[in-house]
């Protein structure tokens, strides 16, 4: 999933304070699984904003809602419904959520409540761990299914590095080595022998190189 954090709510309130009617906007989706934007959290930004307002002595309200998600037009569909009267939205999404209803809806004065983290995994209350850099080129399928891309500091595509101490990255003391992991894990399938076979160069402009990245798949399309 994709994991987000709360911004302060003052910045938050920076971008807004100037409007007499603001929708928070929720989402289900991965903003709500991290507890940084389900309906409990779009109650709770809610009440602090009209707090905040009602101390500063500010015509200014803010109302709630929340989507199931909100990078997909089809669930955007009923947000029109929502906007009237409303000056500007405050996005509890990921910036995928913000990016999509901006382009959407280019007259609507929509704002980040979140900020975007990574692509991790709820491992813990409360902790989320990041486990993917989307790459575009995974080869998971060779490191025992664990991403050094992700997972390594320094990203070796054929470690370790040879600086890891006790299990331990040596660059990040506080994660384990993720090449001492998957050789351990190698080791006990029976398939170290397949680290003999180097992973070459990896084509990074799969990840940075060629702007805004696009996946069509001509089943589904129509």
């Amino acid at each position: 999933m994709v994991i987000t954090e709360l911004k302060p709510i003052e910045k938050i309130w920076q971008n807004i304070a100037d409007f007499r009617k603001v929708l928070v906007l929720g989402c289900r989706g991965c903003s709500g699984i991290c507890s940084t934007g389900g309906d409990r959290e779009v109650k709770l930004l809610v009440s602090a904003l009209n707090l905040i307002a009602e101390k500063e002595g500010k015509n200014f309200i803010a109302l709630g809602q929340t989507l199931i998600r909100q990078c997909d037009p089809v669930a955007l569909k009923v947000l029109p419904e929502f906007l009237k009267e409303v000056e500007a939205v405050v996005s509890l999404a990921c910036g995928v959520g913000v990016n999509l209803i901006a382009d959407l809806y280019p007259d609507l004065k929509v704002y980040p409540g979140t900020d975007t983290l990574f692509i991790g995994a709820h491992v813990g209350f409360g902790v989320w761990e990041e486990k993917c850099r989307a790459c575009g080129d995974c080869f998971i399928d060779k490191t025992a299914g664990l991403c050094p891309i992700a997972r390594c500091p320094k990203g070796l595509l054929n470690g370790p590095c040879g600086g890891s101490q006790t299990e331990r990255c040596e660059v990040n003391p506080e994660i384990p080595c993720v090449w001492y992991e998957i050789i351990i894990r190698l080791e006990k399938r029976g398939e170290l022998a397949s680290l003999d076979e180097i992973i070459g160069p990896k084509d990074w402009r799969l990840t940075f190189g060629e702007g805004p990245r696009k996946r069509q798949r001509e089943d589904l399309t129509f």
